[in-house]
């Protein structure tokens, strides 16, 4: 990785929080033109899923597919800026919500999760199928959807090479210290916004699914502790929120991943400790660890106020451009997405590996 790829924030956005909160609420993010599609699921409820294209579009040309992150969907920040950037470079783009994420609430009782390589697996196998051959898939996530994503390339290891290269931006590769963080301090203003939209949606499926989960542990719920173990785990099959969270971290996939992978993190991130990510000698050859010093939670915002979003949409599709097909050769097995690194002006011990 080049001097001119590492992410350096703007003089007048300092902090994590501020690094964090202001890219997604204030900064100028471009709007997309999107189309939506109902997809139905194996289990017979539905997915929206919202498409983008250049305005000369080619058969051929690579469809990126962007997972979103908790209570996200293709308005947020982050989706517009690579969908744009992704439209740009006359490629597709896809944005499939997450189910209750669209705008509807999805019928069947259940929701969305960290954990849920099999949404992903059949998601990006309806792509694949209904993809010119000579069109190059690529995938990326963020924050939930990254941690999910991340997951299916460890556990699909070879199975998943009908993706050319994916990336994971700021997933949480530990949810339980995620959980912990998000708990203490400021990062209840995060934790706070989070339960408000849960807490909705959850009262409204079970309007829907009535006795589905504990009414009153759901609401009494202050933090992903609480939450997760009364709503998440029961609703989607694990014993406990600890069940869930050992069952569905990334970071322990990470050696079975085998398409060249770029994974995102920034050590200030608010939302998980530098220390519960993973190491170089943790991840296979195919993944690369971009650990910049600085950065937040999704934001990575650059210039001069009120910012712009230009070094994550260049890194992000330059890693992909890198290996598509027609730019390198046959993607997959052979092609590993080069060696693991952090920032190397990051100070010694601020994070497990240096």
């Amino acid at each position: 990785m080049s001097g001119h790829d590492r992410y350096r924030p703007p003089a007048w956005l300092r902090g994590p929080h501020a690094q964090t909160i202001w890219p997604a609420v204030a900064a100028p993010a471009p709007r997309v033109a999107m189309r939506r599609e109902r997809w139905t699921t194996p289990d017979g409820d539905f997915i929206d899923v919202d498409f983008a294209k250049p305005e000369q579009p080619r058969e051929d040309a690579p469809l990126l597919v962007l997972f979103h992150g908790l209570e996200g969907g293709s308005g947020s920040h982050y989706a517009r800026v690579l969908m744009a950037a992704a439209v740009q470079r006359g490629w597709h783009g896809a944005v499939p919500h997450f189910r209750g994420c669209s705008g509807e609430l999805n019928r069947a009782p259940r929701a969305y999760h960290s954990g849920d390589s099999d949404e992903i697996d059949w998601i990006l196998r309806r792509f694949a199928a209904t993809r010119p051959p000579a069109a190059p898939l690529l995938a990326a996530g963020v924050s939930l959807g990254a941690n999910a994503l991340l997951k299916w390339l460890g556990e699909r290891g070879d199975a998943a090479s009908f993706v050319s290269a994916a990336v994971g931006i700021s997933p949480p590769q530990d949810l339980a210290a995620g959980a912990q963080a998000l708990s203490r301090g400021f990062n209840r203003v995060y934790m706070d916004n989070f339960l408000r939209t849960l807490k909705r949606k959850s009262l409204a499926k079970l309007a829907q699914h009535p006795g589905l989960f504990d009414r009153e542990r759901m609401l009494a719920s202050r933090d992903f502790f609480g939450f997760d173990d009364a709503v998440t785990a029961p609703m989607h099959g694990f014993a406990s929120c600890h069940d869930y969270w050992a069952r569905s971290s990334c970071r322990q996939f990470l050696g079975g991943v085998r398409v060249p992978t770029l994974v995102i993190n920034a050590l200030n991130d608010p939302f998980l400790p530098a220390g519960a990510l993973a190491a170089a000698t943790e991840v296979s050859r195919f993944v690369q660890l971009d650990y910049p010093g600085e950065g937040g939670h999704v934001g990575f915002l650059g210039g001069g106020f009120p910012g712009r979003f230009d070094w994550l949409p260049q890194r992000v599709l330059g890693f992909l451009a890198a290996h598509l097909p027609t730019a390198t050769g046959p993607a997959g097995r052979d092609q590993p997405g080069g060696t693991a690194r952090a920032d190397p002006e990051t100070p010694t011990g601020a994070h497990a590996h240096g």
